[in-house]
């Protein structure tokens, strides 16, 4: 497995898409002929031509098995590291392509995620990857593949896949195969699937927040389900986003003063590696107020300087941050923002 590196420019790696589509060619190489192409190179979607050393392969009965250990490149992936392996089995002829979830990999028991209810939970995208790489091997192949990420279900605990209605493990994501560090691909995409996993149960109430304190304010303050909550974390823009072409009547946006000050300033990431929020514009609302922001150099302290004036400002930057997800939204959703402090109590709201 290669090493992340501490210095130096980011580099790039294989979603695990990229790797069950490998595998898959590797194993019905080795099915077809009695030896595994090793390294095995694939063709990805926009043409990169990478090359998978293979960690295991053989045949087995009936089939033939063969596996890749991800790299991830320098990106916080929780699959970095894991086992993709695939396993091919012939089917009769006219069959087709079918797909199989082995061990660590989920299946979808939830409508409007890309696949049905009941499938693999193998996104399209890895899908047509693996399908066009056993093409590479021989024309309309009649297959099963059956992908196994042996530690997946342990994994996938550390996924959003249980609220999205995915059980049993992991998703095979990937739309072009490559992972880019700190894109946060995987996190936007499942902002996207929650909310469509929320629209396609019906429900007309959403909420996105920051953390697991904002989250659980929110929730005991609307007695929203599991499905309703949306962990958009730092990336305001990936929920408002999509909200905004796939709507909802009502959504609340719940977070701390740190995070939604920058939503206020218009500001779609609110990570702090995207830069601090605009403490000037908070000194003059507070002083606006009739506070005193004293030397205060945070947003916290700046709440403690305030005093009793302290839900003013909250409320300011609640106010605030409303209009900006209503700009974005472009009048297509209904939306409050409340604000918590760090024990998860509120300290500003606004909207209906």
């Amino acid at each position: 497995m290669a090493t992340r590196r501490t210095g130096g420019p980011l580099r790039s790696g294989w979603t695990t898409g990229a790797c069950a589509a490998a595998a898959a060619k590797a194993a019905f190489t080795g099915l077809t002929t009695g030896s595994f192409p090793n390294p095995v190179s694939i063709r990805l979607p926009r043409g990169e031509q990478p090359s998978f050393a293979l960690a295991e392969a053989g045949l087995t009965d009936g089939g033939a098995s063969a596996a890749i250990v991800k790299d991830a490149g320098d990106d916080p992936d929780v699959t970095h590291g894991a086992l993709v392996r695939v396993t091919v089995t012939r089917l009769p002829t006219g069959s087709g392509v079918r797909f199989a979830a082995g061990p660590g990999v989920g299946t979808v028991t939830r409508p409007g995620l890309p696949v049905p209810v009941g499938e693999p939970a193998i996104n399209p995208g890895p899908r047509q990857m693996i399908t066009a790489a056993l093409a590479d091997v021989a024309s309309d192949p009649d297959l099963c593949v059956t992908v196994s990420i042996p530690d997946g279900q342990r994994l996938a605990e550390k996924t959003l896949n249980g609220r999205l209605g995915i059980v049993g493990g992991l998703s095979i994501l990937g739309t072009t195969g490559v992972v880019v560090p700190y894109s946060c691909a995987a996190w936007v995409h499942s902002i996207h699937r929650g909310i469509d996993v929320a629209r396609a149960s019906g429900l007309t109430h959403l909420a996105g927040a920051t953390g697991s304190t904002s989250e659980r304010a929110v929730q005991a303050l609307y007695q929203l389900p599991d499905v309703a909550l949306i962990d958009m974390g730092d990336l305001a823009g990936g929920l408002l986003k999509y909200l905004r072409r796939c709507p909802v009547p009502r959504l609340t946006i719940a977070g701390g003063p740190a995070k939604l000050a920058k939503l206020a300033e218009g500001r779609m990431d609110l990570h702090s590696g995207a830069g601090e929020a605009d403490l000037d514009r908070l000194r003059l609302w507070l002083r606006a107020a009739g506070g005193d922001p004293g030397d205060a150099n945070s947003v916290g302290q700046l709440l403690v300087a305030a005093g009793p004036l302290a839900g003013v400002l909250a409320t300011q930057i609640a106010a605030t941050a409303r209009q900006v997800a209503l700009a974005v939204l472009a009048g297509e959703v209904a939306v409050d923002v409340i604000v918590v402090d760090r024990s998860g109590g509120l300290i500003g709201r606004a909207g209906p």
